[in-house]
């Protein structure tokens, strides 16, 4: 229907396509040509020289102004009777174009081809050749060869927007770029099981082949398109073409991922920084994968599978290399465009994509308008970026290696359009929350948690720069709400980098860092490393020895609490039916219970030498605190109070030694001395 079995890479061979007059206003054999210069194969003399560049023409009056009105102009309405020289330098075209004008004009035969009509028709316009001058002119020739043969072929659409590349802008003026992408739009969006394949098979590596060539390669009408077959072919256009054909597409309702592809497609042709990143895959792969899901269904509003896994891409003029070599100017230009064409749907295009395309945006000084716009798209669809993505250098600065504070304001935009989705759930559609729904159960955690650690790996890459301040450090971290952090060893991390990077900070300082940590939710490993780590504060060494005191009581509680209550209601009956359960347990199910029964006795042990240790640290404490007691009694003595002491203790001392002398004297009283008895000596 689009293309004749006829074609060959001049073009067709149309059978009104060869342009002839009845009328000759000389008898010629045709043009010679000899270096630079053109002449008519006639025995009369040329009497005009048209010089259109370093290309002259030595013609004859007579037919031009007989044809062509703006030369009837020149010639009689100039001073000069004996004009001899015409220069049309700014004539669309160039001399190819003005060599088969003024070939028509000689009623010499000219083949029309999608390759020559666009200049041929913006020439004819030029020099004014109407159905004024004669019925049947240039201008009504190549207007009817454009509607009625060239807008109706897909490939000759394609040749002529190509062609109009270096007709502006008479191109544009005389519709022949809308019209054609239009064309363009029409077969894009058009069902392609009526249309019959002339050229079908892999992208080329050197050139186009003949399209009269390796026809068993097409696939039968039975056999179903591929969705993406004419992405080979609109990126070969200029990016203002591309924009046309894309924007028409739009209108006609294509699906957005699909539209979202091409760019993608587009984008790793002429923008080479973007086809390979550090990980060795290319965008051409990333468009690829796109490619599949929507041919499988995957996609929004897919619904078949591809059999034929050959592709189908009908190459028009160019190779892979042509596009190698772009100005800076030139892709600053094309990724401008890009932004603005790029559909507003979340999942139109990978994250990956806009995060490269913002890299190379910062590079070339986009206009900050298209940038902002871009970050929002980023911000949009974060949680899909990778690490690698987000190390964007500093591009014009000299303060940090990365890009921190670009990272900052995509973060934000990520939160607000969480809380906008948030807040206005009843705008999203019943697919989109189906959709939505099934994404988080297929990742296993949401957005925010996802983007949270991202941010923590980030922020370990960036915090080895000694040049990043500790504010922006703490801005970033303390960005995100709390709940999106459901364990901080990721940021202890990046703390633990910063201080290293940061040897000088003050007590003060080192302070204020960890107090974006929360110690209570750092894992087993962590609070063992960090209990251990010289760089961190001592208040923050005794929160985390802490709060992994209260998580070993918490564990002891909860461990003897569920030994308690499996003991009394549910340890009977599991011994009861044990048999039966595993009779009717397939034997892999088994074999996971006998790996998970296995680990379950591991963490038991674990956690029995745990009591034991803890009950171990509670003996050592009970003696440090008494020892403590002892010490603390033995300096609160000072000596007078040791004197006193020792004073009163001699005072009650002397006061027991008068009490028994005092109860021995009545004693010695009582008792009754012997007599004494006086001996005489006479």
């Amino acid at each position: 229907m689009w293309d004749s079995e006829n074609e060959s890479v001049g073009g067709r061979d149309y059978g009104s396509g060869a342009l002839n007059t009845t009328k000759h206003g000389l008898r010629t054999d045709g043009f010679e040509q000899r270096g630079q210069s053109w002449f008519v194969a006639t025995d009369i003399p040329s009497d005009l020289l048209v010089q259109i560049g370093d290309a002259n023409f030595h013609l004859h009056k007579y037919p031009l102004i007989s044809r062509s009105g703006r030369l009837n102009r020149i010639i009689y309405e100039s001073n000069d009777g004996e004009l001899k020289k015409i220069v049309l330098d700014d004539l669309p075209g160039g001399p190819g174009a003005f060599e088969l004008a003024a070939k028509f004009c000689y009623g010499i035969t000219v083949d029309l081809t999608a390759a020559n009509i666009s200049g041929l028709r913006c020439a004819a316009e030029y020099l004014e050749m109407t159905e004024d001058l004669e019925e049947g002119n240039l201008t009504f020739k190549t207007e009817a060869f454009l509607s009625y043969v060239v807008l109706s072929s897909w490939r000759d659409s394609i040749i002529v927007l190509k062609s109009c590349e270096k007709l502006s802008p008479w191109a544009e003026n005389l519709q022949i770029v809308r019209r054609c992408s239009e064309s363009i739009a029409w077969k894009a969006c058009a069902n392609p099981k009526g249309i019959r394949w002339v050229y079908t098979g892999k992208l080329p590596k050197v050139s186009s082949p003949k399209w009269n060539e390796t026809k068993e390669s097409s696939p039968s009408r039975n056999t179903q398109v591929p969705p993406d077959w004419w992405f080979e072919d609109v990126s070969i256009l200029r990016i203002d073409h591309f924009v046309r054909v894309i924007t028409a597409i739009k209108v006609k309702g294509m699906r957005f991922e699909l539209i979202g592809a091409s760019i993608m497609h587009y984008a790793s042709k002429w923008l080479p920084g973007l086809i390979q990143d550090g990980t060795g895959t290319t965008m051409m792969d990333e468009v690829s994968g796109i490619r599949e899901n929507i041919s499988s269904g995957n996609g929004i509003g897919g619904s078949s599978s591809i059999s034929w896994k050959g592709g189908l891409h009908m190459i028009v003029v160019g190779s892979k290399d042509d596009h190698q070599a772009v100005q800076p100017k030139d892709q600053r230009m094309i990724i401008e465009s890009l932004i603005s064409i790029i559909p507003p749907q979340k999942d139109s295009v990978s994250c990956r994509f806009l995060l490269k395309l913002l890299r190379r945006a910062n590079m070339l000084n986009v206009a900050p308008a298209l940038v902002t716009e871009l970050e929002k798209r980023v911000g949009m669809q974060l949680e899909q970026a990778t690490l690698a993505d987000l190390l964007i250098p500093s591009y014009h600065k000299s303060e940090t290696m990365y890009d921190v504070d670009l990272v900052q304001r995509l973060l934000e935009h990520f939160l607000v359009q969480e809380q906008t989705e948030c807040a206005s759930p009843s705008r999203q559609s019943s697919s989109d929350k189906q959709m939505q729904e099934g994404t988080q159960q297929r990742g296993g955690t949401n957005a925010t948690m996802r983007v949270a650690r991202l941010v923590d790996r980030y922020l370990t890459e960036v915090a080895r720069d000694q040049n990043l301040s500790l504010t922006k450090f703490q801005v970033l971290a303390e960005a995100l709400p709390e709940p999106a952090r459901t364990c901080d060893d990721g940021l202890y991390r990046a703390i633990d980098s910063y201080l290293k990077a940061h040897p000088t900070l003050s007590e003060h300082e080192r302070k204020r860092l960890c107090r974006v940590m929360d110690c209570q939710k750092l894992s087993m490993d962590a609070c063992m490393h960090a209990a251990q780590n010289e760089r961190l504060p001592l208040r923050v060494v005794v929160q985390v020895l802490f709060s992994e005191q209260v998580k070993i009581s918490n564990a002891i509680a909860n461990s003897t609490l569920k030994e308690a209550t499996a003991g009394e209601s549910h340890y009977q009956p599991m011994v009861s039916n044990r048999k039966t359960l595993l009779e009717g347990t397939p034997q892999s199910f088994q074999e996971g219970w006998a790996a998970a029964k296995k680990d379950i006795n591991t963490l038991k042990f674990e956690l029995e030498s745990m009591k034991a240790k803890y009950l171990e640290l509670q003996n050592d404490m009970e003696i440090l605190r008494s020892q403590f007691e002892k010490i603390t009694k033995q300096k609160h003595s000072s000596p007078w109070a040791s004197g006193w002491k020792k004073l009163s203790k001699l005072t009650k001392m002397s006061g027991f030694d008068s009490q028994d002398v005092g109860a021995k004297l009545p004693a010695e009283h009582n008792t009754k001395t012997p007599r004494r008895w006086r001996n005489s000596i006479s």
